[in-house]
C-alpha cells in the first residue's frame, strides 16, 4: 500500500513538473510572439500602406494594445470585445465604415483560435459534448437569420429604440445569472434558439452585444460557464464571417468605393495574441468564479449601453 501510494506520488509529481514546464514554454513563446509582433506593426505603420491612413508609430501600436486587451477580456469571460473597442476606435476619430469590417474580420480570424485553444485546453469538448455541439451548431445557424432580420428591421425601427431594449434584455439575464449562482440549472436547447437570433440580430444591427447575451443566455440554458465562453468564441466567428461577407457583398453590388484595411492588421494581430493566455484564465477560474464575473460583466456591459443611449 505504502508502495503504491508513493508511486501515484512519483507520477503526480511528474505530470506537475511537465505542466508546468509546458506552462512556461507557452508563456515564453507568446511573449516572443507579441515583441515580433509588436516590431511588425511599428515597422508597417512606417513603409506599409498604415503609413498614409493611421495615426503614426505609437497611435498604430494603441491600437494593438487595445485590441489585445479588450480580445483577452472577451476571450476570458466571453464578452466585450467589440463592445468595448468600436467605441474607443470612435472616439479616435476613425469612421465606422473603417471600424466595422476591421473589427468583424479580427474577431472572425480570433473567435476561430479562441476555440481551438479552449478545445484544447479543456474548457470544452466541441467533439464528445452533444450539449455542446447542438448549441454550437444553433447559434451558428441562427447567424444568418439574425443578420438578414437586422437589415429588414433596421429600416423600419429606430436604433436607440432597439439599442435600449436588447441593453434591457441583457441587464435582465445578468442580474438572473447573479440571483441563480447557486443553482444548477437543467439544460434547455429551446432558449438557445430564441436567445441565438436575437444576439444575432443585435450583431447584425449594430455590429456588438453579441457576447453578453449569448453567453449569458447558455449560462442560464444550462450550460457550464468555461462552455458557454468557448461555444461563444466559436459562434460569433461565424457571424461575424457572415456579416464581413455580407458587408462586402452589398460593396460590391451596391457600390461604395474602396474599403479601407488599415485597421485590421493591428487589430487582428492584437486579438489573436491575447487567445494563449486568455484560455489558460479561463481554465484556472473555478466554475463558480466564473459565474459571478459573467453575470457582473454582463450587468456593466449592459448599464453601459444604457448610459450610451442617455448620451445620445
Amino acid at each position: 500500500m505504502t508502495t503504491l501510494t508513493q508511486s501515484n506520488v512519483a507520477v503526480l509529481t511528474r505530470w506537475l513538473a511537465q505542466r508546468l514546464v509546458a506552462r512556461r514554454l507557452r508563456i515564453g513563446i507568446w511573449l516572443l510572439a507579441v515583441l515580433a509582433a509588436t516590431f511588425g506593426i511599428a515597422v508597417s505603420s512606417q513603409v506599409g500602406p498604415m503609413a498614409d491612413l493611421l495615426p503614426g508609430t505609437m497611435g498604430v501600436l494603441a491600437i494593438f494594445g487595445a485590441a489585445l486587451v479588450c480580445e483577452f477580456v472577451d476571450s476570458s469571460l466571453g464578452m466585450g470585445y467589440g463592445t468595448t473597442l468600436t467605441p474607443l476606435l470612435l472616439l479616435a476619430g476613425f469612421h465606422p465604415l473603417q471600424i466595422v469590417p476591421a473589427v468583424l474580420m479580427s474577431e472572425f480570424a480570433t473567435g476561430l483560435f479562441a476555440a481551438v485553444f479552449h478545445h484544447r485546453d479543456g474548457n470544452v469538448d466541441f467533439v464528445n459534448d452533444t450539449h455542446v455541439r447542438r448549441t454550437t451548431l444553433l447559434l451558428s445557424l441562427l447567424s444568418g437569420v439574425g443578420a438578414i432580420l437586422a437589415v429588414c428591421v433596421a429600416l423600419s425601427l429606430p436604433k436607440t429604440l432597439l439599442t435600449g431594449i436588447i441593453s434591457g434584455i441583457v441587464l435582465a439575464m445578468g442580474v438572473i445569472i447573479l440571483a441563480t449562482t447557486h443553482r444548477r440549472i437543467r439544460y434547455r436547447p429551446a432558449n438557445i434558439v430564441a436567445l441565438g437570433a436575437v444576439a444575432a440580430f443585435n450583431k447584425g444591427l449594430s455590429g456588438g452585444g453579441y457576447g453578453p447575451l449569448v453567453t449569458s443566455g447558455q449560462v442560464l440554458s444550462g450550460l457550464s460557464p468555461k462552455q458557454a465562453v468557448a461555444v461563444t468564441s466559436l459562434a460569433e466567428s461565424v457571424t461575424c464571417l457572415i456579416g464581413l461577407l455580407a458587408y462586402t457583398a452589398a460593396r460590391t453590388f451596391f457600390g461604395g468605393g474602396e474599403q479601407d484595411w488599415s485597421l485590421a492588421l493591428p487589430l487582428t494581430c492584437g486579438a489573436c495574441l491575447s487567445v494563449p493566455m486568455s484560455t489558460l484564465v479561463v481554465r484556472a477560474i473555478p466554475g463558480r468564479v466564473l459565474r459571478i464575473a459573467v453575470g457582473v460583466a454582463t450587468c456593466l456591459l449592459a448599464l453601459l449601453a444604457f448610459g450610451k443611449l442617455l448620451l445620445v
